[in-house]
């Protein structure tokens, strides 16, 4: 953020941070309803960047219908959760939760059979972007436990996933969060719990 505090724009066709690994991200689609769903999406580093859907789910609708959408970065746990395990939609494509967005075009670029379910890799190319909030970047083990979380639970529905194995993960992820996370990440964790009933699975 600048020292005005208005938010930073990047140059067009370039990202508002580094795209290194495997970086989680939220994105935001326009549905037919004409509101934004907002899900998560796994970005993976590279030239073009890519990403994959799992199944015929919004995110995949609205990608194949637009070829747009808007990816966000943002350091709240709860917003995770339910992007990646309920219906959050929003009437503005940005949310205020952002510390940084990427408008993006969306190309697909193979599809496959996963254990029955598709699964359908993208380009996402950034249109234009901006910083919003460049804050201190502080390590904390239950944040990140909440979003590895949120990766096992939603594939506990996936044939191709082992459920015992996904449900020994969770366990050991809300370990984490009681140990090491504070109350937004507590609270994010009780949140993914009652929204998949996980500790039933096996």
């Amino acid at each position: 953020m600048s020292e005005d505090g208005q938010s930073e724009s990047t140059d067009h066709g370039e990202w508002p941070v580094d795209i290194v690994g495997v970086t989680e991200s939220l994105v935001t689609t326009l549905g037919p309803n004409d509101l934004w769903n907002v899900a998560a999406l796994g970005l993976h580093g590279g030239d073009p960047v890519t990403a994959t859907t799992f199944g015929r789910t919004r995110t995949w609708r609205n990608f194949r219908q637009r070829g747009r959408g808007y990816v966000q970065f943002t350091p709240d746990p709860q917003l995770f959760v339910e992007a990646a395990l309920s219906v959050e939609e929003r009437t503005e494509p940005v949310l205020d939760e952002a510390d940084a967005w990427a408008e993006v075009a969306v190309e697909s670029l193979d599809v496959e059979d996963d254990g029955g379910a598709r699964k359908e890799t993208w380009a996402i190319r950034p249109v234009e972007g901006a910083v919003v909030d460049a804050r201190p970047h502080l390590t904390n083990r239950g944040y990140y436990a909440v979003i590895e979380a949120t990766v096992a639970a939603s594939r506990l529905e996936i044939d191709a996933y082992d459920t015992a194995t996904l449900v020994d993960r969770l366990s050991y992820f809300e370990e984490v969060v009681q140990t090491c996370g504070g109350p937004a990440e507590q609270a994010a964790f009780d949140r993914l719990s009652a929204l998949v009933d996980w500790h039933d699975a096996v």
